[in-house]
């Protein structure tokens, strides 16, 4: 674009390019091509490229970003600033649209809120904070995802480390116990909250990301490289599961309960880091853990529908670290159906199959489906797990005995199914129309 145009396209008055950008969301819902969460940012961004910036002013804005988690932690964040019974309206991109056009619609939305919660991938960070200037940045951990995309996960991390130097007036709320997430967001760094939001898979940090000395990880110990002297920090918040529950911890204030019912560890993880942030915009820990208490579902995630008879809960799964969250959770003895797709959403790279823990599906009834179902099929048979393959994930939930079912599907084939088991009985026909098998 040159000098000239883009000076033309700044000196759009703002209230024409947000007024487009809302009429086109409003098109996009009228017409059933969208929920208008991408295409009103996109319009107002292609009118007026400081959009972001002149929206995000006078706003106090938590910013999550992170592999696995986001858009989960931005709704505890949501649900923990209380909404109108706390802090007041929340601009928040509920749908999950993380880049930049994403930020904008979500900002447009809610054009009186002065507090907004924004998921935002990785590599839209610097962009985004530099127009926004969040108050608090919530990093939640790193490791592999859609590499053909993303890229190699210390790539990402100096990125991100980048970025966040780059804001040193902003408070960093960092998982203490992800290496990754230590050395990018740097120990020493000044205005850092770190929490003990717990680890899963460690396929990434399995040596030390500064020096590439194999790490010491003692069972249920903190983590510590004895080549450069990388360690765990000393966490400020904490949680901690009980007879009854769990509890969240923090230094300097008695533990209250943590009424979460997302399920698995992961979302006890989650939820901490969002109390956290929640802490640093002004909510005490005692006044936003009750109210995560009434989120139950997030954008379809942990919900439960009812198929021809049988409950049938659909799991996102993008990576091998998410994989491991998902697993944490499913039902014992319960089938499961696993469909992975590889279109431009999902990533087109499905090597990451190979990464995956399967032992937890061993003795369960299992089925491959979606676009890649041999290719899942391959790996399931070389780990030693009975399987049936059938590509359309809706035939194969059909086939399987009466009872109830988990489902583990990536982004589109997640979306897919979710909108075919929620169409009208007399309509799922026709939404599954013409899927290749």
């Amino acid at each position: 674009m040159s000098p000239v145009s883009h000076a033309l396209r700044v000196r759009i008055p703002l209230r024409l390019a947000t007024g487009a950008g809302r009429l086109a969301a409003r098109t996009s819902r009228r017409l059933g091509i969208g929920a208008g969460s991408v295409i009103a940012g996109r319009v107002a961004l292609g009118l007026r490229p400081d959009v972001l910036s002149a929206l995000a002013a006078g706003r106090r804005t938590v910013v999550v970003t992170g592999t696995n988690g986001k858009t989960t932690t931005t709704h505890l964040v949501v649900a923990a600033l209380g909404g109108p019974d706390g802090l007041g309206p929340i601009a928040h991109n509920a749908a999950g649209s993380n880049m930049t056009d994403g930020a904008v619609s979500a900002l447009l939305a809610a054009p009186t809120a002065r507090l907004a919660a924004l998921e935002v991938d990785e590599l839209h960070l610097g962009e985004i904070l530099r127009a926004v200037r969040p108050a608090v940045v919530v990093v939640l951990n790193l490791s592999r995802d859609q590499l053909d995309r993303v890229s190699e996960v210390r790539a990402v991390a100096e990125t991100v480390h980048r970025t966040v130097t780059a804001h040193p007036g902003t408070v960093v709320v960092a998982n203490a116990d992800d290496p990754m997430v230590v050395w990018t967001v740097g120990a020493a760094r000044e205005r850092v909250v770190w929490v003990a939001a717990g680890g899963g898979w460690d396929g990434d940090t399995r040596v030390c990301p500064a020096c590439g000395a194999l790490l010491d990880r003692p069972h249920d110990g903190p983590w510590s490289c004895s080549g450069c002297g990388l360690r765990r920090p000393d966490p400020a918040w904490w949680w901690q599961e009980t007879v009854d529950g769990a509890t969240v911890g923090h230094r300097f204030v008695p533990p209250v309960a943590l009424p979460l019912h997302l399920p698995g560890r992961a979302n006890l993880g989650n939820a901490v880091m969002a109390l956290a942030a929640a802490d640093s915009l002004g909510t005490p820990m005692d006044r936003a853990a009750p109210r995560l208490g009434a989120l139950r579902d997030v954008a379809g995630r942990y919900g439960v529908v009812v198929h021809h008879g049988r409950r049938v809960r659909v799991l996102l799964v993008k990576n091998p670290a998410g994989w491991r969250e998902a697993v944490d959770v499913l039902v014992p003895g319960r089938p499961v159906v696993v469909a992975i797709n590889a279109r431009e959403a999902d990533g087109r790279d499905v090597s990451w199959l190979w990464d995956l823990e399967t032992g937890p599906l061993a003795g369960r009834l299992v089925v491959a489906a979606g676009d890649r179902a041999a290719d899942l099929g391959v790996r399931l048979g070389y780990a030693e797990i009975a399987h049936d393959t059938e590509p359309d994930p809706l035939v194969a939930l059909d086939r399987l005995p009466d009872g109830d079912v988990d489902v583990l599907a990536t982004y589109t084939a997640f979306t897919d199914l979710r909108a075919r088991l929620t169409a009208p009985a007399a309509s799922r026909e026709l939404v599954g129309a013409g899927r290749g098998r």
